[in-house]
C-alpha cells in the first residue's frame, strides 16, 4: 500500500513563537519528525502542510517535499487537523496523486523515532486508524472539580474510597502522530500503540525546557 507522511507546520503559535522550529537540543525541533518519517523507510512520501516559507525551505533542506503551502483557511487558530489533511489529500488527489494510508505527525514531537512509526503502520495492516496512547499518571476517576459556589469536591464521588488498582484504566492520546487508511478517513473504530507517559510533544515553553534537561529520547 502506499503511504504518505504528513507532517503539520504552521507558521504561527500562540504559546511558544515559532514553536515548529525552535531550537531543541541542538536543531530546529520539526527535523526530529521529518529525520523519523524518512528514517522509517516506509513512506513513498514525505511533506510538511506549512504556510511559512522559513519553514518550508527547512524542511526541503532536510529532505521533506513541500509541493504547496497550505491555505489561510487551514493556517489559522481554528483549523482542526482533519482539515489540514484533507486539503492535503485533496491536494494531491488534483495533481494526480493518491495514498491508500497517511500518517500525521506533528512537527514539536521529538521522542517520535522510526520504530514507533513503523509499529503503528504494521497494526494499520488490521485497522483502519492507528493511534498512540498512554495512561494518565494518576487515577482520572478519583479527579476533583470546582463547583458554581467555589468548593472543590470529587467529581466522582462513587471512586473516593476506592483503590487506585480497583480502578478502570484510562488512556489519553500521545499528541505525537496517527495513521489512516485514506478510505478510512471519517470512519470510527481506532486501535491504540501504548506508550510510557513520559514521552510528550512540545505544547508550552515549561515542558521545552524540562525536556531539554531531561534530554530524554529513545
Amino acid at each position: 500500500m502506499s503511504a504518505l507522511a504528513i507532517i503539520t507546520a504552521r507558521g504561527g503559535s500562540k504559546r511558544i513563537p515559532r514553536k515548529n522550529i525552535r531550537p531543541f537540543l541542538g536543531k530546529p525541533i520539526l527535523l526530529y519528525s521529518i529525520e523519523a518519517a524518512l528514517q522509517a523507510g516506509i513512506f513513498d512520501e514525505v511533506m510538511v502542510s506549512t504556510d511559512d516559507p522559513e519553514i518550508a525551505e527547512l524542511a526541503k533542506g532536510a529532505g521533506a517535499s513541500v509541493p504547496f503551502l497550505r491555505s489561510a483557511q487551514t493556517a489559522n487558530d481554528y483549523a482542526s487537523t482533519d482539515d489540514v489533511i484533507r486539503e492535503v489529500l485533496e491536494c494531491y488527489r488534483a495533481a494526480g496523486r493518491e495514498f491508500d494510508t497517511f500518517c500525521c505527525i506533528y512537527p514539536t514531537a521529538p521522542f517520535i523515532t522510526p520504530k514507533k512509526l513503523s509499529t503503528a503502520m504494521e497494526l494499520l495492516k488490521d485497522a483502519e486508524s492507528v493511534m498512540p496512547v498512554t495512561t494518565f499518571p494518576y487515577p482520572v476517576l478519583r479527579s476533583l472539580a470546582v463547583d458554581e459556589n467555589g468548593h472543590i469536591g470529587y467529581k466522582w464521588p462513587q471512586y473516593a474510597t476506592a483503590r487506585s488498582q480497583d480502578l478502570e484504566t484510562l488512556y489519553h492520546d500521545c499528541g505525537q502522530f496517527y495513521v489512516c487508511r485514506t478510505e478510512a478517513f471519517f470512519r470510527e473504530g481506532t486501535t491504540p500503540c501504548f506508550y510510557p507517559n513520559w514521552r510528550f510533544r512540545i505544547s508550552t515553553p515549561k515542558r521545552t525546557g524540562r525536556l531539554q534537561k531531561s534530554n530524554i529520547r529513545e
